[in-house]
């Protein structure tokens, strides 16, 4: 029942949290709840032994940490994303079609699976950017329409015979969302302002989702499995989280960093490889009254765990793993290697992780690409650019990777919250 109650608090995080902004904002409610102090990167911080806080970058990047009462050993760093593959609202996005119909223009955000988008309901969040009457600066507000809203519709197969025998989507004109009929132009953006408690005058500019509706589900044979939108990379996030909160975090600089834009590339401001996480440790070490020298010493003492979900052997393609390397749902905390650098993971870091887990009782698995098959990257190396540390990559295995409604176990979310634990002594 204990994976079953974890799993419903990871569902409840990832419906509060339909975009990158919403998720940062989640994050940033449960830490000030917990008492954490925020800071902010354009005013002086005032960083102490014992003290707890946090920043965000961009609404949408976060890093929380926790400085120890006595002179730290070095840091400990676990680092996931924000973000989902979606589809991003345009500017101007209202199109007319046949005079009939109101649909919305879109553009791809990340490398998604297109099918899985069709005839389901979604919905639209994000944040707005108004100026702020009090300072005359701007201001995010978080606008989420909280209904069925939109919807992709398929093309009868009766208008395409050969569909299921192999389709290539064409992002502009297939995947384009229905808003209304005619009577509804002229009203996409006053909606998303009302959702936000705004008129869409004070709209200066937008950065707005869509976002899968179906509710989650935890079910199997043996309720083991969970299924819901954004688990990549929110699953991983939600549970570091946790193993940061519950964790002694006596010894180390404790930091939980989340940043957005990976599922892209990370190369933005709030990526991973962006300054972010280096600012911040200087910036707290300065605080602190340490030089240069003893920074780089704590560095070099130091570990970071890139958490970033991993592919689960599927049950109709199973030739598509590695013969020798090969996780499954539900069966541990994946490791994750690749000889040219797309992942991080070395001898080291990969030992140093099993060492952690073991003294934790969490069980480990390990994934490689096939050889014959390209994979994908993660946050990790590209974040070892700026600061330059041991670094393992680890995800939760998972199924439907960067489908809108992805399916997880119920036993790995609570694995990697007590590794996390045991990883900030």
């Amino acid at each position: 029942m204990m994976y079953h109650e974890i799993s419903n608090q990871l569902i409840d995080f990832i419906k509060k949290s339909p975009s990158a902004f919403h998720a940062v904002r989640t994050m940033a409610d449960i830490l000030t709840a917990e008492g954490f102090i925020e800071l902010k990167e354009n005013k002086k911080w005032d960083v102490r032994q014992g003290g707890r806080y946090y920043v965000t970058r961009n609404d949408s990047s976060l890093i929380a940490f926790t400085v120890p009462k006595r002179n730290m050993k070095g840091m400990r760093i676990i680092a996931s994303h924000s973000d989902s593959p979606s589809f991003k609202i345009k500017e101007n996005p209202e199109m007319e079609s046949d005079k009939h119909y109101i649909k919305l223009n879109v553009e791809k955000y990340g490398g998604m699976l297109c099918a899985p988008w069709f005839d389901r309901p979604l919905s639209v969040a994000g944040r707005l950017i108004i100026k702020d009457k009090e300072t005359g600066g701007y201001r995010c507000v978080l606008a989420d329409v909280d209904r069925d809203l939109v919807l992709i519709p398929n093309l009868a197969i009766h208008m395409n015979r050969e569909v299921n025998d192999g389709y290539k989507y064409n992002a502009q004109k297939d995947m384009l969302p229905l808003y209304g009929d005619i009577t509804a132009k002229g009203s996409f953006m006053k909606q998303v302002a009302a959702s936000a408690g705004i008129s869409e005058e004070e709209i200066l500019g937008h950065d707005l989702f869509l976002y899968n509706r179906q509710e989650a589900s935890i079910w199997g044979a043996s309720h083991e499995f969970i299924s819901c939108g954004r688990l990549d990379d929110l699953q991983c996030a939600f549970a570091s989280l946790q193993g940061f909160l519950a964790g002694a975090k006596e010894d180390y600089m404790a930091v939980h960093c989340v940043l957005d834009n990976e599922e892209v590339g990370s190369g933005t401001k709030q990526g991973a490889a962006s300054t972010f996480l280096y600012d911040t440790l200087t910036r707290v070490h300065d605080c602190l009254g340490c030089t240069r020298e003893e920074y780089l010493i704590h560095l070099a003492d130091s570990f970071m765990i890139s958490a970033d979900n991993a592919h689960a052997v599927h049950p109709n393609h199973t030739d598509k793993t590695d013969p020798s390397n090969r996780p499954y749902i539900n069966e541990g905390i994946v490791i994750k290697f690749n000889a040219n650098q797309k992942y991080c993971t070395d001898g080291v870091s990969a030992a140093m992780f099993r060492d952690i887990c073991k003294t934790a009782d969490v069980p480990v698995q390990t994934f490689i690409n096939r050889s014959d098959m390209l994979g994908g990257s993660t946050l990790g190396n590209i974040s070892n650019t700026k600061v330059a540390l041991n670094t393992v990559d680890i995800g939760l295995p998972q199924l439907a990777m960067h489908s809108p409604y992805e399916t997880a176990g119920v036993k790995d979310t609570a694995y990697l919250i007590k590794a996390a634990g045991e990883f900030f002594c």
